[in-house]
């Protein structure tokens, strides 16, 4: 297991960097790049949640000042969420998870993710206000995604964006503030539960690819979308986070 209070590789900050820049220029934070990422590298399961919750925090934040200031956030349509998110996003980075089970669980969620941006989603159709949205479905939505959130160091945006505009709860554009303020928020909580619960590993390795993460995350939002197109970028990182999913399973039957 290399140390983590030593300086990284240049393939992780590479890597990194790629992470925060593609991922950014779609709108996300990037959690579940930086995991993939640093999963390679037989990390501990605390480092790596603690790192990609810390860098989630610092990217997402850009999307959502720029969401924000643009006016598409909607309190109303997030606050449900966040009443029972940010305590399962706490338990989640306070419980202490045998490394075979995260592993397994983090790559279960890679592929997810993988597939939702491979296949992408549209609007329902007719709808796009919390007006019919059910209060128990948001807090029962909010406490599973902040729980697994927690555990595995993912901001759980990707899971809520797609969420709330597969249902018509709310409008693309709502949907990506909602997510970008959802990841800040619950990964500080995250992180408030791992500080506290003995999970929470830094190190130099951590200090080293924050400032990467941002300038990547700086000149994705400015530049990436402008030169390659947001369905192409999103199939592109499904299509590695698939791979990388695939080939934790494909080792873990012996199969490779």
């Amino acid at each position: 297991m290399p140390p983590v209070d030593s300086l990284p590789p240049w393939s992780l900050v590479v890597a990194v960097f790629l992470v925060a820049f593609l991922y950014s220029s779609v709108g996300f934070g990037g959690a579940s790049g930086y995991l993939a990422a640093m999963s390679l590298f037989a990390l501990p399961p605390a480092f790596i949640s603690t790192t990609a919750l810390l860098l989630n925090v610092l990217v997402a934040s850009i999307a959502f000042l720029a969401y924000w200031r643009a006016g598409h956030l909607s309190w109303g349509l997030l606050l449900p969420f966040l009443v029972t998110s940010v305590p399962g996003a706490f338990l989640g980075g306070y419980l202490q998870v045998e490394e075979p089970i995260y592993r397994t669980l983090l790559h279960l969620a890679l592929g997810y993710v993988g597939l939702r941006l491979l296949l992408s989603w549209g609007t329902a159709p007719g709808l796009g206000s919390r007006a019919d949205a059910p209060l128990a479905g948001l807090a029962a939505s909010g406490l599973v995604i902040g729980l697994l959130s927690g555990i595995l160091g993912l901001g759980g945006g990707i899971f809520l964006s797609p969420l709330i505009v597969l249902t018509g709860w709310g409008t693309a554009q709502q949907a990506a503030a909602s997510a970008a303020a959802f990841i800040v928020i619950n990964s500080l909580s995250g992180l408030a539960g791992r500080w506290l619960g003995g999970n929470f590993l830094f190190g130099v390795w951590g200090w080293s690819l924050l400032p990467v993460g941002v300038v990547g995350a700086l000149l994705g939002s400015r530049l990436g979308a402008r030169r390659l197109s947001g369905p192409f970028l999103r199939r592109l990182l499904g299509s590695v986070l698939l791979l990388a999913a695939l080939r934790y399973f494909l080792e873990l039957a012996g199969w490779l």
